[in-house]
């Protein structure tokens, strides 16, 4: 599944989408951006609820597909650009992170 169907399947709202074709092979959620390096794989969706331009960094590094802001989280016109320099799909969710995140699992 490609992170544009995914947007399309969840109804997520784009924040913002460089690569859409992008494909996702799993999933992740967690906030503790230490343990997310060390325990995403390329290709998760991961979902959090941090929303600073940290996370732009943590997925340069883990490489997930796309990063799913949840409950309602948006970014910043910082984070936003940032991300869309490096290449790092942003959606968000209005869904707590269990919802959303048991919704990705049915997906993939």
């Amino acid at each position: 599944m490609t992170v544009k169907e995914l947007v399309s399947a969840l109804n997520l709202k784009v924040i913002c989408m460089p690569d859409g074709d992008r494909e996702v092979t799993g999933g992740y959620a967690g906030d503790l951006l230490s343990w997310v390096m060390g325990r995403a794989k390329a290709g998760d969706a991961w979902v959090t609820i941090m929303s600073n331009v940290n996370i732009v960094a943590v997925a340069t590094l883990a490489d997930p597909a796309c990063i799913v802001l949840s409950e309602g989280v948006s970014a910043d016109e910082g984070v936003i650009e940032k991300a869309m320099s490096v290449g790092v799909n942003i959606l968000s969710s209005n869904e707590d992170t269990f919802s959303v995140s048991a919704k990705i699992s049915n997906l993939i």
